[in-house]
Parts: C-alpha cells; sequence; structure tokens
C-alpha cells in the first residue's frame, strides 16, 4: 500500500489539481509514497505532499478515494500496490522542497489531469473529485 495526496485548489472559479512527475519514468502522478509507520495515513499525505509538490494544506482525515496501480516497472518488476488517496486543500506552497531537482510540478484542471495521467484508476480519482465540485 502507498498513500498519496490529492492537492486540489480553486482559481478563478475553477478546480485545479497539483501533478508530479516520477523520479523514473516521468509520468504525471500524485505525490505519494509508503507509509509511515509512526503516522497516522493522513499525516503521511502531507509529507509527501511537501517532500514532493513543495504545498502544506489541511488534510482530510478520512481518505478520499484508493485506486491499483503497479509499481516497478522501469526496473522490469510488476509490483501491484493500492494507493489510498487523501485530499489536500491546498493553502501554501513554495519552490524550495526536498525533492524540488528531481520532479515537474504543475497545476492542471481536472479534465486537463484525466488526459495527462495513463493509469485508469487515478482517472477515476480525478472524476469522482469532478462530481464533488461539479
Amino acid at each position: 500500500m502507498q498513500i498519496a495526496a490529492l492537492c486540489h485548489r480553486m482559481r478563478e472559479g475553477k478546480v485545479e489539481v497539483l501533478l508530479v512527475t516520477s523520479k523514473s519514468t516521468r509520468r504525471w502522478i500524485l505525490p505519494k509514497g509508503w507509509p509511515i509507520l509512526s503516522r497516522r495515513a493522513h499525516r503521511t499525505a502531507a509529507i509527501e505532499a511537501f517532500e514532493e509538490a513543495g504545498v502544506t494544506g489541511r488534510v482530510h482525515k478520512n481518505p478520499f478515494a484508493s485506486f491499483s496501480s503497479y509499481k516497478g516497472g522501469e526496473a522490469g518488476l510488476k509490483l501491484r500496490t493500492e494507493i489510498l488517496v487523501f485530499l489536500v486543500d491546498v493553502e501554501s506552497e513554495t519552490e524550495e522542497f526536498p525533492d524540488s531537482a528531481e520532479r515537474d510540478v504543475r497545476w492542471v484542471s481536472i479534465k486537463d489531469a484525466v488526459r495527462m495521467t495513463s493509469e485508469p484508476g487515478l482517472m477515476d480519482v480525478f472524476r469522482k473529485l469532478n462530481r464533488l465540485y461539479g
């Protein structure tokens, strides 16, 4: 299992979501990582949001969604992973964060996020968020 942060904000009356590139394959994904056993899952989501995207905000305590994915494809492995997704209402962002040299970060519309990702499960998560704001 991994923990992901679905970072979102309102800009000019429209919802935007934050995507980051993965380190190895450069695919557009959510900030995510392995659970930190000494932390509750929503706190792990907050840590990943800051470390991988430089954002902070209010993290919802209950998971918003989950989806299945595969990890390790670039190494020839295919490890099935369940991703638990937490909403993050972004309040601030910085250009200096731990992964800033290794990742691109981009705010996009939900429609563009669906188009940019290659994971069907993640597309469904974005569609669920769209319905929430629809």
